[in-house]
């Protein structure tokens, strides 16, 4: 199984900036590196991922702020976090997944088979 470490959380001032790393060590090759988050008492919701040919795909409230990229030498996958909201705060997990998704599974994260352990993002306001 593919074990995964995140950095790069903290507290920022909303409108500020923020960029969460995940390497993936172990394991068989990631086709899709993706990052959810988690409030307490909600479900771990997607946030973005990331194919092995490069394909960004983006939950609709971040997209325009946050950019997520990989790189496949250091198999690490980035998310770049900007004009950050207050509802933005949450515990970010990056997850990875095995298999060929069809375009409407890549934001299930049941389809995710690998987790880190989770780096908390605080937006104050």
């Amino acid at each position: 199984q593919v074990q995964l470490v995140e950095s790069g959380g903290g507290l920022v001032q909303a409108g500020g900036s923020l960029r969460l790393s995940c390497a993936a060590s172990g394991g068989t090759f990631t086709i899709y590196m993706g990052w959810f988050r988690q409030v307490p008492g909600k479900e771990r919701e997607f946030v973005a991922t990331i194919s092995w040919n490069g394909s960004p795909y983006y939950a609709d409230s971040v997209k325009g702020r946050f950019t997520i990229s990989r790189d496949y030498g250091k198999n690490t996958v980035y998310l770049e976090m900007n004009s950050l909201k207050p509802e933005d705060t949450a515990v970010y997990y990056c997850g990875t997944s095995g298999k060929g998704l069809r375009v409407g599974d890549v934001r299930s994260r049941s389809e995710y088979d690998s987790w880190g352990q989770g780096t908390q993002v605080t937006v104050s306001s």
